[in-house]
């Protein structure tokens, strides 16, 4: 087998503008009081992967063109639609308002998995906390719903912008599978 990599020709991505013009995945993202541009930087690049309806970046969370979020956004600041907004219950108005679901992702007493999930629970807005303290109980209490993640080992929690990565594209792949029903 004659294994390489692809070049960037290859792989056949959307331009910045082409990638405009395209319908973005039923899913956003609240990012609430995230200390680290780094993360911040993270979780642009993934919404771009996935091609995220909208990126609400709250309270303390460093804005979208902050210089250290471009060393980890790698340019996704740009292709994905992003606000900043002191309160986080302004982003979950606006997210609400856009028809989304608002679904915690943190580990609560009602937690569900994904696999609870319908068609009709699209689109869906996720909500991220605090790298220490997670989704503050404020900001619970405006949620509709919170799913965890299993996890196995003697952590009880992983890097927020990983555990976006993971949550975004399980959910990506479960609109994908119901909406084809």
């Amino acid at each position: 087998m004659d294994l390489r990599k692809l070049t960037s020709t290859e792989l056949g991505r959307p331009t910045v503008e082409a990638l405009a013009a395209l319908r973005a995945h039923p899913l956003s993202v609240l990012a609430v009081d995230i200390r680290s541009a780094h993360n911040v930087g993270a979780i642009l690049r993934t919404a771009d992967a996935v091609r995220a309806a909208h990126v609400y970046l709250a309270g303390f969370t460093p804005p979208g063109d902050h210089r250290l979020v471009h060393k980890s956004a790698l340019g996704a600041q740009d292709t994905v639609p992003w606000s900043c907004h002191d309160d986080p219950l302004e982003a979950i108005a606006l997210a609400r308002a856009a028809g989304c679901l608002i679904v915690a992702l943190e580990q609560t007493n009602r937690a569900s998995s994904l696999e609870t999930f319908t068609f009709d629970d699209f689109p869906i807005c996720l909500v991220l906390g605090n790298e220490v303290d997670g989704v503050s109980e404020r900001v619970l209490a405006q949620c509709d719903r919170a799913i965890e993640m299993d996890q196995f080992g003697a952590k009880h929690s992983l890097n927020v912008s990983v555990a976006f990565g993971i949550a975004a594209y399980d959910l990506l792949r479960l609109w994908k599978r119901v909406s084809a029903l």
